[in-house]
């Protein structure tokens, strides 16, 4: 399985909304939350693309503010109804165009949209990369479900400090010193 790299990589933030937010357990939703916020800290500073989606944002709202404010000022943001956001034009457009092969996935749900998108990513030719603890769901044991699944299709699984590390490749730059401070 491949290393993430910055340089290959593109940041989907997916699903992270206002109505679905809360119907997170609170400790989930919170190291949810502060993980993206580490991963798109990392992806601003390191020219890391990002798209933002939201699935019928009339009935679940907007993404949250905790996310809201640390998407990248180039962000691609994507209306959605499908629950793979490969059936969203919209979602593949920019990532043809950045031209990177890997996306790492983070967001709500892991069992539905995560999942869905992770396949057909895998299936057009993209290294989707799923974090861990930068996916949820209602139910732990649908989120497990999911992670196994994923793994079973030979969809890379890692976690918000892996990813960080493997973007930044090494310690001493100035992008370690200030990102490596988000770890706790």
């Amino acid at each position: 399985m491949p290393l993430a790299r910055a340089e290959t990589s593109s940041l989907a933030v997916i699903d992270v909304q206002e109505k679905l937010a809360p119907a997170m357990a609170p400790d989930v939703r919170r190291e949810l939350l502060d993980g993206i916020q580490v991963l798109l800290r990392a992806a601003d500073q390191l020219e890391v693309p990002v798209v933002a989606t939201e699935q019928y944002p009339k009935g679940l709202g907007h993404t949250v503010p905790e996310v809201e404010g640390y998407l990248p000022a180039a962000t691609h943001k994507v209306v959605k109804d499908s629950f793979s956001c490969c059936d969203e034009p919209g979602f593949l457009k920019p990532l043809e165009q950045a031209d990177r092969p890997q996306v790492v996935l983070t967001g709500m749900e892991a069992h539905v949209c995560i999942l869905q998108t992770a396949v057909h990513l895998r299936e057009a030719g993209y290294t989707p990369i799923v974090v861990a603890d930068g996916v949820c769901s209602r139910r732990a044991d649908h989120r497990a479900n999911a992670l196994d699944r994923l793994r079973g299709e030979g969809v890379v699984v890692a976690n918000v400090e892996s990813v960080l590390f493997e973007w930044l490749r090494r310690a001493g730059t100035d992008a370690f010193r200030s990102l490596a401070k988000l770890i706790q």
